[in-house]
């Protein structure tokens, strides 16, 4: 085991020895922290209950088997990271495995609601561990401006941006993004 992953893998159980915490939203592992998020504002998470029912409607036709999902985590042991993101599109079978994470591999689309509280999070780390992960697709909408990008192509060498209304392109889908609240 390399330093990195040894580091990672104590923090996982300290992550893991922890008991609930009142008022903290989410618990992530990134750059070789523990990183405590505030829960999340309804528009945020109005947006991710928007975007997971039309994701859920056009994945019968294009992924058989896959579903679009909030609430996993998401977890590379070899980059340090447990990430815990806003919404997956990956197989229903793989909520089937004991493991407490997705991996990498299973994830076909990553979905990302820009917080309030901490945006950098959102276009800066986030961005790079998905690329590095190798997460396919990511979507990332801006409550806070209206605007949103699509990442894809290894890396994510293109982004697509667009204007909360418009219907985007994201790899298979078309995905509508009217109704999608702006924060107050």
């Amino acid at each position: 085991m390399t330093g990195a992953s040894a580091g990672y893998a104590r923090l996982r159980e300290i992550l893991d020895g922890l008991p609930p915490l009142p008022g903290v939203g989410r618990v992530e592992i990134a750059e070789g922290t523990i990183r405590l998020t505030l829960p999340p504002v309804n528009r945020h998470e109005l947006a991710v209950l928007r975007i997971t029912r039309r994701l859920n409607a056009r994945l019968p036709s294009t992924h058989p088997g896959y579903v679009a999902h909030p609430g996993a985590d998401l977890e590379d042991v070899g980059l340090g990271r447990l990430r815990c993101p806003d919404l997956m599109t990956f197989t229903e079978e793989a909520l089937e495995r004991e493991q407490p994470s997705l991996l990498p591999h299973e994830v076909l689309l990553v979905v990302g609601v820009v917080s309030k509280s901490n945006p950098e999070n959102d276009y800066e780390g986030k961005v790079r561990d998905y690329a590095a992960m190798g997460i396919p697709l990511h979507l990332l909408v801006d409550p806070r401006k209206g605007t949103g990008i699509v990442h894809d192509e290894p890396g994510y060498a293109s982004r697509t941006h667009f204007v909360v209304g418009d219907t985007v392109p994201v790899g298979p889908w078309r995905v509508d993004t009217s109704g999608l609240l702006t924060y107050a």
